[in-house]
Parts: C-alpha cells; structure tokens; sequence
C-alpha cells in the first residue's frame, strides 16, 4: 500500500498510456468490416461479387457500380442463383454496415467463405469520395 501511495502519479502514468494503447483496437472493433479502399482492391484484383442488401428503394437511391440487389430478408434464398460460385470474394454492403455484419453470418452459413461486410457502409464508401450510381 506504501508503494502505491508513493508512486500515485508513475501508476497513473501507466494506466493512461495502456488505455491511449487500446483506444484504437476498441475503435476498430466498432467499426469492423472491410475498408473502402480494400474494397476496391478486392473488386479490382480478385473479381469480388458486391451484394447491396438493402431494400430496393434504397438501392435505387444509390449503391456500388456493378452491386446486384439482394434485400436481406431475401438473402438466404436467393444468393444462391445470385453468385453461384462460392469460392469468390463477396462483398456485402449496406446503409452503415450494420444489416451487412448480419448478412456475412447467412453467407457463411451458405457456404461463402470469403463473404465480408463493408466497414460503414455505403455511407463510408461515399466518404471515400468513390463513385456511386443510382438507378
């Protein structure tokens, strides 16, 4: 106890530095989910599918060039005949990548073992000032 009391200022030190040290894992952790930018590599390098998964008003709104439009009430049975090969990279995308997250858990569970969300969303992907296309 007469260490700590002797030492108040060099513990606090200590525990305001380990906490500056994980702010950006518990900030990471919040948004989780592929970057925009790895997005755009996934899509360009290794011919990523992009699934839009909000509901079709939404979609027409704006989405991802080339995002085929699957609402994720739908996704269980129609990803299927959707992206028939389950080897290549899928890209789920949302609002602010909150459904997106949920929707990985489905595509995994059908098979697609390299399906990931979209960190953000589309509101993220319009941060990163790339193009988005309305129908």
């Amino acid at each position: 106890m007469k260490f700590i009391l002797d030492n108040w200022m060099l513990i606090s030190i200590a525990v305001v530095s380990g906490v500056l040290l994980l702010m950006p894992v518990i900030q990471g952790a919040a948004t989780a989910g592929l970057s925009p930018a790895g997005a755009v590599q996934l899509i360009n390098r290794e011919k990523a599918v992009v699934i839009d998964i909000c509901e079709p008003a939404e979609f027409a709104a704006g989405h991802l060039g080339g995002a085929k439009n699957i609402p994720l009430g739908e996704l269980e049975a129609k990803l299927g005949a959707a992206v028939k090969n389950k080897a290549l990279p899928l890209i789920l995308v949302c609002q602010s990548g909150a459904r997106s997250a949920r929707a990985v858990a489905i595509a995994k569970k059908l098979g697609y073992v390299q399906a990931q969300s979209l960190g953000g969303g589309l509101s993220a992907w319009k941060a990163a000032n790339l193009p988005v296309e309305k129908a």
